[in-house]
């Protein structure tokens, strides 16, 4: 055996003996749900967007309602099956019109679905819509499903901060 492999194998059982341990504070803290102000830019911030998740009960508690982990109820993956469902369903269906996030509430056996839209269409489609949804909705879901909309004009009107 040359010097070189004997040495490296030396080297290599020494590393695997010995432990090391560090210890540091954490430098890259992550925070989720949070809007931070970026350099060069101006961000448009919604009601729901500019609360922080610890004022979820104070402020956002009516966005929360949620009966699904009461006993006999859905299990909560498939509830979050459903609710991904849902919001695929609802931004198909009022395509580019939802200016607002989709919220869906869940009571008992019913679920609600409310949010904010665009006046782009006539009136009669909107009612269209929003039938077609129900129905379908509670078709696939086998519980009654209403659909709870506020319309407005223009889309500035959302904006609740500006950061």
């Amino acid at each position: 055996m040359n010097p070189i492999t004997m040495r490296s194998i030396l080297i290599n059982q020494n590393n695997i003996m010995k432990r090391y341990l560090h210890i540091s504070t954490v430098l890259n803290k992550v925070q989720s749900a949070r809007y931070r102000s970026k350099p060069k830019s101006i961000q448009l911030l919604t009601y729901e967007m500019a609360n922080p998740p610890e004022y979820i009960v104070a402020r956002k508690s009516w966005n929360s309602w949620n009966t699904s982990n009461v006993k006999d109820g859905n299990r909560p993956s498939e509830t979050a099956v459903e609710d991904i469902f849902i919001r695929n369903f609802i931004e198909g269906t009022w395509h580019k019109l939802f200016v607002s996030e989709v919220i869906i509430k869940r009571q008992h056996n019913i679920i609600r679905i409310a949010g904010i839209v665009l006046r782009k269409i006539p009136p009669l489609r909107m009612h269209f819509l929003l039938g077609y949804c129900e129905e379908l909705l509670s078709y696939w879901l086998h519980c009654p499903v209403k659909m709870e909309i506020v319309t407005i004009t223009n889309k500035d009107d959302v904006i609740y901060k500006i950061i």
